[in-house]
């Protein structure tokens, strides 16, 4: 390797270490803003953090967005702390990556608008799908434990909006889908209003 292509490879690392900490340092930041919705459990909250993990994964590689992914959930804990043991933010982390890793993936070989959309579309799929698997085996679960709330009061809370809800299955199928499902098209719709404006500014 010559010295030039040395220092120019040193210089990428380091730009590239760069973007990836500010993306992570924006997407912690949006973390913080989350809204609840009216028709879903007051613990579910809808948040833009993704769109920067998104962006990410897009704009740099799946390594990109995983990362950011990682380093958002380690900034939140570091500032906001834990009140479940890291049972939530594990949750969290594999909600977050089952979007942006499928995503990225196929974006990486697929640089045009329709990839971008079928991207889009695989991230959301995922998501809802691990994040079905995660509420079940994980979050739900913890959050009754450290909450000292029993299942049967967490279903009480999707029954009262949607009396089909009838117990921890239907409460993930009813609610916890739906949810995420609406996330990731919320989010996949402002990654498709920003990325174009944004990606040049990443590229350069």
């Amino acid at each position: 390797m010559s010295a030039q292509s040395f220092v120019s490879s040193k210089t990428s690392r380091v730009q590239w270490i760069a973007k990836v900490s500010i993306l992570a340092a924006i997407a912690f930041v949006l973390m913080l803003f989350e809204i609840p919705l009216p028709f879903f459990p007051p613990f579910y909250k809808l948040g833009f953090d993704e769109v920067a993990v998104m962006i990410s994964g897009f704009a740099l590689g799946p390594l990109a967005g995983a990362t950011v992914e990682t380093l958002k959930i380690i900034l939140n804990l570091v500032f906001q702390g834990t009140d479940t043991a890291f049972v939530g933010e594990i949750s969290n982390l594999l909600i977050g990556l089952s979007l942006v890793l499928p995503s990225a993936i196929y974006y990486k070989k697929h640089k045009t608008m329709k990839g971008a959309f079928i991207a889009m579309l695989i991230g959301v799929i995922s998501m809802g799908i691990i994040g079905c698997f995660a509420n079940y085996f994980i979050a739900l679960p913890a959050y009754s434990y450290f909450y000292g709330m029993p299942m049967d009061v967490i279903v009480g809370m999707g029954s009262s909006i949607l009396p089909l809800v009838k117990d921890t299955f239907t409460f993930v199928v009813l609610m916890t889908l739906p949810f995420n499902l609406l996330k990731g098209i919320v989010v996949s719709l402002v990654v498709g209003i920003l990325y174009k404006r944004i990606s040049p500014i990443l590229h350069r």
